[in-house]
């Protein structure tokens, strides 16, 4: 048996948020020294404000050995997830996908958007949407892997970033396949 069969995916609890805001604040930390100071601070407490905040649809963990070791976030449009209901997506996107560092490789980032993208097709929607910067190659190659093709028309920046948009066209991804 390997670890990725070990893993739980569900719901975080409200009472788990503050270990969910620490799984993305120690994910996201590698990025800290790739922005200006400033930036990363901002971001850090917007990260962190995440976790509190309930303007997710869903706040989906991954559990191994009884720890949360990763969490992503489903919004159900860009006016949910940005607060910019002229990006025009009015379909599921999934935001702040973090795996702990001592987590990684096990196939969990996988499995966290596998159920995310099935609650999407639950929800009848036939696309899943997020953004990413070029800082996050790891996860743009994931992405990429998992059948994510580059939405142009939904990029944006963050001051001086450009903040990619990808989209995944749900029905017959190959994602799904071993999915129920």
């Amino acid at each position: 048996m390997n670890s990725v069969q070990k893993v739980i995916i569900r719901d975080a609890q409200d009472w788990e948020r503050e270990a969910v805001a620490e799984i993305m604040l120690e994910s996201y930390q590698q990025y800290a020294l790739d922005m200006p100071q400033d930036r990363w601070k901002e971001y850090r407490n917007s990260i962190r404000n995440s976790a509190y905040g309930n303007t997710p649809y869903a706040r989906i963990v991954a559990e191994l050995a009884g720890e949360i070791v990763g969490s992503v976030q489903l919004f159900l449009s860009s006016e949910a997830a940005y607060g910019k209901p002229e990006m025009g997506i009015n379909s599921p996107i999934i935001r702040l996908l973090a795996v702990s560092p001592f987590a990684r490789g096990l196939g969990i980032a996988t499995l966290l958007i596998q159920e995310a993208a099935r609650r999407s097709i639950q929800l009848g929607a036939t696309t899943l949407n997020l953004h990413t910067s070029d800082m996050m190659a790891s996860a743009v190659k994931l992405y990429e892997k998992l059948g994510f093709e580059r939405a142009y028309e939904t990029d944006t920046t963050n001051g001086e970033t450009l903040v990619k948009g990808y989209r995944l066209d749900l029905p017959g991804s190959l994602l799904l396949q071993n999915v129920v």
